[in-house]
């Protein structure tokens, strides 16, 4: 079950997510919402964090913090506005994400061969080849 667990938890926060996304009223601004959610998103992992961690000294543990941080903060921001934006202009919920999971699948596989040195196989390069053409045949 660990090793489940965090698939399950990432396919129920994404489906509420898209939920949510594709529900903020046309009268609030996206920028004013992403404050809104970011202040319950801080308060929440604050209080996950004294919950879950055994070390509760939270300035100690900014002090790790690096460049990944500031990325991971810009990165996030992207995926929440570019979600909003994506629905706003009419994709729809069952098309958008796919496309754009595809889309990431392919590019992820880049970055694995050029980053991380993983090896890509031949049914990998199938896969790829699928992706895109499944991209193509849903946007016709």
């Amino acid at each position: 079950m660990s090793y489940y667990w965090p698939i399950a938890l990432l396919v129920l926060s994404n489906v509420f997510y898209h939920i949510c996304a594709k529900s903020v009223p046309e009268s609030l601004h996206p920028m004013a919402m992403m404050v809104g959610t970011y202040v319950v998103g801080a308060l929440v992992s604050l209080a996950l964090f004294f919950v879950l961690s055994t070390d509760k000294n939270f300035l100690g543990q900014v002090c790790h913090m690096n460049w990944t941080t500031v990325m991971l903060g810009l990165s996030i921001v992207g995926l929440e506005i570019g979600a909003i934006y994506m629905y706003k202009v009419g994709w729809d919920v069952s098309v958008g994400n796919l496309v754009m999971s595809a889309i990431l699948a392919v590019a992820l596989i880049a970055v694995g061969v050029i980053l991380y040195k993983e090896s890509i196989s031949p049914a990998q390069l199938a896969g790829i080849g699928l992706c895109m053409a499944g991209v193509f045949l849903i946007n016709r």
